[in-house]
């Protein structure tokens, strides 16, 4: 399990929770990942970039009414490139065993496994809200 905390690139952006947010968090990823020497090219950049949309979304549509703001938090080092999406709804979905199996979430957990990366739900400290951790290695 990667240590998001130890890697060593990191750059955090607050958005309010509404639709605009997903094509800003996408443009963020895009700018902050090519500063970082990630070519634009890279296999695993496309299906980050459609994994972090699909996150944000579910934000937007789920998480709005509790959560007036979302975190992005973008990460990467040695190898590994590293996202999260935060919000304040206190919901924790199951990432083993999505309760809708042909929805984004599951699609979501299918595609980071076929990349080789870890989908991980991280519970704030309260209770009051969740990240949820995307790790892809960078082959």
């Amino acid at each position: 399990m990667t240590n998001h905390a130890a890697l060593k690139n990191r750059h955090l952006l607050t958005l309010p929770t509404q639709p605009a947010a997903v094509a800003m968090a996408r443009r963020t990823a895009e700018h902050v990942y090519g500063c970082w020497g990630i070519n634009p090219g890279h296999p695993v950049n496309g299906p980050a970039l459609l994994i972090l949309s699909e996150l944000v979304t579910n934000c937007v549509r789920h998480a709005a009414e509790m959560s007036p703001s979302l975190d992005v938090i973008y990460a990467a080092d040695g190898g590994v490139l590293a996202f999260a999406v935060h919000d304040r709804h206190p919901f924790h979905p199951d990432l083993i065993t999505p309760a809708n199996p042909a929805g984004g979430l599951a699609m979501i957990v299918e595609l980071t496994a076929e990349l080789g990366g870890t989908a991980t739900l991280r519970p704030d400290a309260d209770g009051g809200g969740k990240s949820i951790w995307i790790t892809l290695p960078l082959r």
